[in-house]
């Protein structure tokens, strides 16, 4: 299994994320030459070494209008931590830039027009929505009102478009990340000061369930765009996983941050693990009579419970009594929870982490002089295959032909 690692202790931007993909790729003229499809000009791409703490990463630089990094529209650019691309971010650039606006649809219809992959088209839709989303959602206004600088709608689809073409181009079966670090403090743009993380990255972290923490930084580790992508790509936040490490890729920021300020990604194989983790919910029961228990049992099998059981227990004062276990993936858990103080009078529950080890499994029809059976086909580590008959179909052969339903779970009796 390929995995794609982001270690995002430095924050994440667009142009950080470009570089430390292009060192995995480490293609520039298949960038280069796929991006090009969008059928977008007034911008050229740098792309160079940058030494950060001793570090060497690689920089990509979107230069809009012709202007290096030192002129007055390059620090509108989403370049780790400066300006925003953000409407509300540029109003002091109007008299020297005079520019039309780009709302979502409009960035989606270039996208669109463009000869690109489909999947890379999809990706970057994906991406780009979430920002638009989370900007609507701070300015208090319709998705389709929010509107983007052209110059900064460029950058952007540079950095979003570019992230989902080498991503394609990678094509990583697992992508996983760090716990993501932000800074603190405040940033300028054109209102004044604003806190850290910014509003839209806020609304990212809060509405994709992003984990994150603030570390000892004095500024923004976090880009809106680089909180849609890290989010669009992965919904696993976790240390590096065991795995052969195949590649790495080193993407520099523009800010000096008081160490390496680079984002790393890392490309390795991994085992694919046989076992599942998942959660094991227990409470102790004496006052619920059993309509009550079977009902609370019903519920929780019909809201994804993977398991339900009640285990006789004696409890406090000799009291008869019974224990309710539940086996849930980790996403389910609260749902469960919740529903077990609903219909149950407990008040209070135990949870926690198990592994659990599966038998590879598959739903299969098997002929027989019956007809076909629906029945259940398990593979063993060692290659080893057993078919079971679901119960419900061979209770119906036994109920129609008075064979013992004992008998009929032999699939020799079935033909």
């Amino acid at each position: 299994m390929k995995v794609l690692y982001f270690d995002c202790s430095s924050g994440i931007c667009g142009n950080m994320t470009l570089g430390a993909l292009l060192d995995i790729v480490d293609d520039e003229n298949y960038f280069l030459n796929e991006i090009q499809k969008l059928n977008v000009d007034g911008y050229k791409i740098e792309i160079s070494r940058k030494d950060s703490h001793g570090i060497s990463g690689r920089f990509v630089d979107v230069i809009v209008d012709g202007m290096d990094e030192y002129g007055h529209v390059h620090h509108i650019h989403e370049h780790h931590n400066e300006e925003h691309h953000h409407e509300e971010h540029h109003h002091h650039h109007e008299e020297e830039h005079h520019h039309e606006h780009r709302n979502l649809n409009d960035v989606n219809k270039i996208i669109d027009e463009s000869s690109l992959d489909e999947k890379v088209k999809q990706l970057a839709k994906e991406i780009f929505l979430k920002v638009a989303v989370a900007e609507s959602q701070v300015h208090g206004k319709p998705l389709e009102e929010v509107h983007f600088h052209e110059v900064g709608a460029i950058d952007s689809i540079i950095d979003i478009v570019g992230t989902a073409i080498l991503i394609c181009k990678i094509n990583p079966d697992k992508i996983i990340s760090s716990v993501i670090n932000e800074g603190y403090g405040f940033i300028e743009c054109a209102h004044g000061k604003m806190s850290v993380p910014v509003p839209a990255t806020s609304k990212i972290f809060a509405t994709e369930k992003v984990k994150f923490k603030q570390i000892d930084v004095d500024t923004e580790l976090v880009t809106p765009t680089g909180a849609a992508i890290i989010s669009t790509l992965t919904k696993e936040y976790q240390t590096i996983p065991e795995m052969q490490l195949e590649r790495m890729g080193f993407g520099a920021g523009s800010k000096d941050i008081g160490y390496a300020n680079l984002l790393k990604v890392y490309l390795g194989e991994a085992e694919e693990k046989s076992k599942s983790e998942m959660y094991v919910i227990e409470t102790n029961i004496d006052d619920s009579n059993g309509e009550e228990l079977g009902y609370a049992m019903g519920k929780l099998l019909e809201n994804k419970a993977n398991d339900v059981f009640y285990t006789p227990i004696y409890m406090k004062k000799n009291r008869p009594a019974y224990k309710l276990e539940v086996i849930c993936t980790k996403e389910n858990l609260d749902n469960l929870l919740e529903i077990i103080f609903k219909e149950t009078t407990t008040i209070g529950a135990r949870f926690y982490q198990v592994d659990r080890a599966e038998l590879k499994r598959e739903l299969i029809e098997v002929d027989t002089k019956y007809g076909k059976i629906s029945s259940k086909k398990i593979t063993t580590p060692k290659g080893e295959v057993y078919i079971y008959p679901e119960y419900e179909a061979i209770k119906k052969i036994a109920e129609e032909t008075g064979i013992p339903l004992k008998e009929l779970y032999n699939l020799q009796n079935l033909n």
